[in-house]
């Protein structure tokens, strides 16, 4: 046999083999279109993004209603006097009593008692991370989250002072505040970031 029939032979083989691979994945994808089946696997993922993108648009825009609602009700408290180990605005306010009654009615979250257990129960975030609604610490008797506010937006807070003050927002620019500053707390299940990790979650789990 001469060498260039050996020559044909091994290239005949050759496509003898790769010819039946092509010609399989060519069938299957035209079985799948004559289906239809591709159709509704892209269709199928379509509907899938945008009821995701519904969940989480939703659940957004509940947490900005609730935030929202928050601030709203606390406002509503403004000129409350200041009580020490008051909570409510028939006996007056202290700082964390205001803090908690405003997060209990708002939101439905009990919060601890003082100010330090509320910075020790809630998240730490950056101030440059602050949104409304967050809460503010303060040291203003010596110790670390001493005094505790709400965060209302553009650098200000609202919160109950001291003795023979009421409730009040002021900046967290002045002097005062600015020099005590403690640090800033985020209550978990209360803002977008926290809402929203649970929409993608619930989400994932939807039918296919």
């Amino acid at each position: 046999m001469s060498r260039w029939l050996i020559a044909l032979l091994f290239v005949g083989v050759t496509a003898a083999h790769a010819a039946p691979s092509e010609q399989r994945d060519d069938d299957m994808t035209q079985l799948l279109v004559n289906r239809g089946l591709i159709t509704q696997l892209r269709e199928a993922r379509h509907s899938m993004a945008e009821r995701t993108s519904d969940f989480v648009r939703e659940a957004r825009q509940n947490v900005a209603e609730k935030t929202s609602d928050l601030v709203v009700t606390a406002m509503g408290f403004l000129g409350v006097p200041y009580r020490f180990g008051g909570n409510s605005a028939e006996t007056g306010f202290d700082c964390s009593g205001f803090v908690r009654a405003i997060y209990s009615q708002t939101v439905g979250k009990v919060l601890p008692r003082l100010a330090a257990e509320q910075a020790q129960a809630t998240q730490k975030i950056d101030r440059d991370e602050l949104k409304p609604g967050d809460l503010v610490f303060f040291n203003t008797m010596r110790r670390a989250f001493s005094h505790v506010g709400i965060y209302v937006g553009e650098g200000k807070f609202i919160h109950a002072p001291r003795t023979g003050a009421s409730v009040r927002v002021e900046s967290m620019q002045t002097s005062y505040w600015a020099h005590r500053f403690d640090g800033a707390r985020r209550v978990e299940g209360a803002q977008g970031a926290d809402a929203t990790a649970a929409a993608l979650t619930a989400a994932a789990a939807l039918p296919q």
